[in-house]
Formats: structure tokens, sequence, C-alpha cells
């Protein structure tokens, strides 16, 4: 276990941020990818970049309070199918830098920073797949850049805009990383992210996790439940309350209540944008969340008359993890490429 005593660095800029030591993600037994790094305002930006070169280009974008990690199942699956995956930490999350001013984070910013690694890297023909806070910050991308991209899967997600009707268990989710909420007052004290992770994984339940927050007592988890758990847990091993200002500003970026940091005007105007895509889309969503509905999706997808729709009925908000092969052979039967 690393100090909670890790000491800020800070860049040319004056930004302090903490950055999680390598050694925390040794043991990830089922994350074998070499790290990549960027720089962006003076931070490093984490992403993975697997398969061959000159593959197809697949960009898998993580939400909150998830990391590329969330993607291992589908980089491994499409990587066999030939592609070159990209998939980046946001700042905040993952091995990127964390910054640790709440008030840095915006969606503005992430946005700005995701661009800068796509023209980096000189993405191009890109298919999508983005879900949670991927979608609008990889949409964004679309929307302005849209000669970059080729095809788009989408799970999962939302753009804001006026006719959007937020579900209870979103507007839930944002009171309870209000500084009194539940995950405001217990996150990272009493409860881990990657706690939380085995929680919404369907690893443990709801009274596992009260347990864990009154007493601390720690459910014994599945072989499988312990990786996840670990895997979610290892950026932000050490880091303490500071190291947790970007999965705290998500939740607390929903246009609903921070239209500024939420990007919400920007986000209309992409919702919008969007609406003129005319390449291949496919809807690729778990039908148990709660959180974005599967009739949301469907009725997202029926903007698209050349759209595909395919529910994992049991799968919840994080497919990628509980469904990754899943999706992938969706993906792939689209393309012809399955038996």
């Amino acid at each position: 276990m690393m100090s909670d005593a890790l000491e800020p660095m800070t860049t040319a800029d004056g930004v302090a941020f903490l950055r999680t030591p390598e050694a925390a993600f040794a043991e990830l037994a089922d994350f074998p990818f070499q790290p990549n790094y960027f720089s962006f305002e003076g931070l490093r930006i984490h992403y993975v970049d697997e398969g061959p070169r000159d593959g197809p280009v697949a960009l898998l974008m993580h939400g909150m309070p998830t990391w590329s990690y969330l993607n291992r199942h589908l980089i491994r699956r499409l990587t066999e199918a030939g592609y070159r995956c990209i998939a980046a930490d946001h700042i905040g999350f993952g091995r990127s830098d964390k910054v640790v001013a709440d008030d840095w984070y915006s969606i503005t910013r992430h946005v700005q920073a995701h661009r800068a690694l796509i023209e980096a890297l000189d993405l191009q023909a890109i298919t999508l797949f983005c879900q949670d806070w991927g979608g609008p910050i990889s949409l964004a991308q679309v929307a302005e850049r849209p000669a970059r991209f080729e095809r788009l899967v989408i799970m999962n997600t939302w753009l804001h805009h006026a006719a959007y009707e937020y579900t209870p268990r979103l507007i839930q989710w944002n009171g309870q990383w209000k500084p009194e909420g539940l995950f405001g007052t217990n996150v990272p004290d009493r409860l881990s992210l990657g706690w939380f992770m085995a929680l919404a994984l369907g690893h443990m339940g709801p009274p596992d996790l009260f347990a864990l927050i009154q007493t601390g007592t720690k459910p014994s988890l599945s072989p499988t439940g312990e990786l996840a758990r670990q895997g979610y847990d290892a950026p932000f091993v050490g880091l303490g309350h500071a190291g947790h200002a970007g999965p705290r500003r998500f939740p607390l970026s929903l246009p609903f209540d921070n239209p500024e940091g939420g990007a919400a005007e920007a986000q209309s105007h992409w919702h919008a944008a969007l609406q003129t895509w005319t390449g291949p889309i496919h809807f690729i969503w778990g039908g148990a969340d709660e959180v974005f509905t599967e009739a949301w999706g469907r009725a997202w997808a029926s903007g698209f008359p050349q759209a595909t729709f395919d529910v994992i009925t049991e799968a919840g908000h994080f497919l990628q993890d509980t469904h990754g092969d899943v999706i992938a052979d969706n993906f792939l039967r689209h393309l012809g490429r399955m038996p």
C-alpha cells in the first residue's frame, strides 16, 4: 500500500497533480497492455495502443469512474480481429495524471485533451466505441471533425439537449456525489472506487456496500470480482481525497446541475450536428441499465435510418466489462465478419 503522503507535482503553469506510481498496476493480470503517454498542458495522458499499426483504428472511450481497463475485453477481441485499438485514460483517471483541484476539470477540457490526442496520433477512418461520459467527449470529436471517423458504436450514453429527460437514477447519482451525499462523504475514506465497481458489476450487493461503509467489513469476492476490484482500485491507491478530484467532477458536471462545467450549450450543438451523420452507426445497449435506459437508446437510434440496435438484455451500465465479447461479436457480425 502506497502512502497517503504522496506529494503533488506541478506543471510549468502551476497546476498541481498527482501521478500514480507504476507499481500500482504491476499485478493486473488481466490487463497486459504496455503503457503509452502523451503530453497535454504539461500533464501526462496514458493510452493503450494495441494491435497492428496498419489495421483499422478502433477508439475506445471510458467514463466514470473507470479507465481504459474497462475496455480490456474489447481490446483483446478487436485486436484478434485485426484492429488497432486506442484507449486513453481521461486526466484524473487510470494511468493519466490526476489534477488535484476540483475546479480544473470541465467537459470542455476533457474534449480538448482527447482532440489533441487524436490529432497527435493522426487517427483516421476511426471506428468509435463510446459509453457513459466517453459519449459526449468523443461524439464532440465526431461533430467537429467528422472526416476522421468512419463508423460509430454507441453504448449507454447520451448527449445533452433540450428534449433529453434525465432519469431519476442519474439525478440521484448527481446528488450522491455532492459533499453531503453518500459517495461525496465516503469516497475514498470508507469506500474505494474498486469496491463501488464491484457493486456496480454485480460482484457484491447493496448490504455489502453499507457494511463496508459503516463497519469496514470487506465482503468476500469471487476471483473474477476480486480482479475487477483491484483493477478499478489501482489508479487511486494511496492518492487520498485530492487524487479523486477527477471522478468527483464528472457526476457534478451533469448539465442539469452544472451547465457551464457540463458544456450544456456545446452538447446541444454536438447533438444537432450528429443528426447529420450518414455513416454506419451501431447502438449496442445494456438493457438492465437504469441510468441510460433501453427506451432512450432506441429513441436515439430511431433518428438514424441506417442505425442498427442490439440490446444485451441482462447487461447493465458497464457492459464493456461484463459483456465485452458479446459487444465485439455483435459489432463484427454487422461487418459480416462473424460466422
